[in-house]
């Protein structure tokens, strides 16, 4: 049996902040290819990858998971009460950066999936693909591994990914979607002049204030069927003009949309742009737009794999989860172009924060959610 804490703890020491892999995948890598998984790296630029599998490659039942083994920098380390990468356990918790997002729900899923295959072989596959690109661009991780995964004929037919979803307690919700993420960069040129002849001058922050008030006005829409309203925020604007009797040539402004599924990211680029012409029209202001789409709003409709998922969350918590499509991007946005896809993991309270940390019969619980899982499946 491979006890999922003592795992959790190993991947925390790993210092594997994005793109450096720090030793994480070759210590699961050995721990999989000892329990039978054909074990491949598919590393992409800086990113390392793991894809393994146990039974055969075109089986008609195969059970995926996916995660991620890469964290976000510590940052104060002068905050941390505990080694970020010490893996301390005390008074019940475990203690380290990814402890949470997510190094025991790849912890708990290759112990699921090591103790499975050994003691109950399936009529089917196992599959696990691990990236170490999550927490970065995500062009090189989850992305390479579903590229290679097409050029070599490797085919999951669902995947559950480990990602902390329930807000406070286990078994408290899963995601069976997740809303579209763009960012929206605003350039605004005008004329630079002195501020006691303002008419001497093309002033570009009256337009940037323009746009931003009339984006950050306008209602998007009010929501879907399983999804909230989509948002837009403004993020930054910007002038870095330290003197108060310059009227500045440029400004700059950013916003962020998190959008459901009555949207997708060109239209709303359609909209952002039609609006900042609009506004350049009326004031005279060249406004330039670059957009990077982060993910489109995507849904895996209820069904068998979220009901194969909440029975054993139900059974293992006593709880039955809610589906949801709230908080922010995952690498299921990239998995949903290649098989049903839902999400289950820890509570995710203390992900990124100093001292972040889970509890162990939590690694334990989930561990157990897990292996249910795959005998149901494969039952």
């Amino acid at each position: 049996m491979i006890d999922p804490v003592v795992l959790t703890a190993r991947l925390v020491r790993c210092p594997s902040v994005t793109p450096d892999e720090g030793g994480a995948l070759v210590l699961l890598q050995t721990l999989l290819s000892d329990a039978g998984f054909a074990c491949t790296r598919v590393d992409r630029g800086e990113t390392s990858n793991l894809y393994a599998r146990w039974g055969g490659k075109a089986h008609a039942r195969t059970f995926g998971f996916n995660g991620h083994t890469d964290v976000v920098p510590v940052g104060d380390l002068a905050a941390w009460t505990k080694d970020p990468f010490g893996a301390e356990i005390e008074e019940g918790w475990l203690y380290g950066r990814g402890a949470t997002d997510m190094k025991s729900a790849v912890a708990a899923f290759a112990a699921a999936a090591v103790d499975f295959v050994t003691d109950t072989p399936p009529d089917g596959a196992v599959v696990l693909a691990i990236t170490g690109d999550e927490e970065g661009d995500a062009t090189d991780g989850t992305v390479a591994l579903l590229d290679w995964m097409e050029a070599e004929g490797e085919r999951l037919d669902v995947c559950l990914v480990g990602e902390p979803t329930c807000p406070d307690y286990m078994g408290q919700m899963m995601k069976i979607g997740r809303r579209g993420s763009m960012t929206a960069w605003f350039t605004f040129r005008g004329t630079q002049g002195h501020a006691a002849y303002p008419h001497k001058a093309l002033n570009p922050l009256l337009a940037m204030a323009r746009l931003m008030a009339d984006l950050s006005e306008h209602e998007l829409d009010s929501g879907t069927g399983h999804f909230d309203a989509s948002t837009l925020a403004v993020v930054t604007m910007d002038v870095g003009n330290a003197a108060t009797n310059v009227i500045p040539a440029e400004g700059r402004a950013t916003v962020n949309i998190r959008f459901n599924d009555a949207h997708t990211g060109t239209g709303i680029t359609n909209w952002l742009r039609a609006e900042a012409d609009r506004v350049a029209r009326e004031t005279g202001i060249a406004i330039d737009m670059r957009v990077k789409i982060s993910g489109e709003s995507f849904l895996t409709p209820p069904g068998p794999l979220s009901d194969l998922v909440a029975k054993a969350v139900q059974v293992e918590t006593n709880r039955t989860p809610e589906l949801s499509t709230t908080g922010g991007t995952s690498d299921a946005r990239f998995v949903k172009d290649h098989c049903p896809v839902v999400e289950f993991g820890l509570v995710g309270h203390r992900m990124h924060a100093v001292d972040e940390r889970v509890r162990v019969e939590q690694i334990e619980q989930l561990k157990a959610i897990y292996l249910r899982v795959l005998q149901d499946y494969f039952a």
